[in-house]
């Protein structure tokens, strides 16, 4: 337990270091500008939009710049030298990041939108995007020394993560979204703001599959940081 206190006072200091919280005032002050001049009627389905590609999942940029950030620095690598367990080192960038996702979420939302809708679903809607956008940013960045090297692709996961958009719009309705564990997110998110009709199996879907999903994720980082990571610290 202590180790993992010391992740997570270094990953608050490296987060300040690196100008995130900054960075998230900007953007959540941003938004509530945004979604406080657009008219009520648009308002729950716009917020679900924010909330879901941007507030729950900003922390698959900032992850990325973390570890980017950390290989350049060589401090990566030094932590290697330490009793720190990788479990402790992940589960520290997950739960700062995720932590400030929802903070940021809640006040986007109390700020822009009100409140008028259901928190428990909310945070569950963002806890689950996050853990899942932090994980693949996490598990796609590792391969790469740059962010120039990064950039491109990097965006190609996202395309999957909000591919449930279309499901939710009724662009492209298909029940092959319900394979993509961010749409269990965004049935919870729909149900917080009342645009989805919840029932006790959309629920026990979202929650289960998400968890699953973030069980083997999780794995698979930790195959990912061996491979690219620890194996090339000489």
């Amino acid at each position: 337990m202590s180790r993992l206190v010391s992740a997570v006072r270094l990953d608050l200091l490296q987060q300040y270091r690196y100008g995130i919280y900054f960075a998230a005032g900007v953007v959540t002050l941003l938004w509530i500008a945004l979604l406080y001049s657009l008219p009520e009627a648009v308002d729950e389905f716009a917020v679900t939009f924010i909330v879901f590609t941007d507030l729950s999942a900003v922390g698959y940029v900032f992850i990325a710049g973390m570890v980017l950030f950390e290989k350049g620095e060589k401090t990566l690598f030094a932590l290697l030298a330490t009793p720190l367990r990788f479990r402790e080192y992940l589960a520290s960038k997950l739960a700062t990041l995720t932590v400030l996702a929802v903070v940021m979420a809640l006040a986007v939302i109390a700020g822009g939108y009100g409140f008028g809708f259901n928190p428990a679903l909310l945070v569950l809607g963002v806890l689950f995007t996050s853990l899942i956008s932090l994980l693949v940013g996490f598990i796609f960045v590792a391969p790469f020394d740059s962010i120039s090297e990064y950039l491109i692709p990097g965006q190609l996961p996202t395309m999957v993560l909000v591919a449930p958009l279309l499901h939710f719009y009724g662009i492209l309705p298909s029940p092959i979204f319900y394979l993509i564990p961010t749409q269990g997110s965004l049935l919870l998110l729909g149900g917080a703001f009342g645009i989805t009709q919840l029932s006790a199996w959309l629920v026990a879907y979202a929650v289960l599959y998400q968890l699953f999903w973030v069980a083997g994720l999780a794995l698979l980082a930790r195959r990912v940081f061996v491979r690219y990571i620890a194996a090339g610290r000489g």
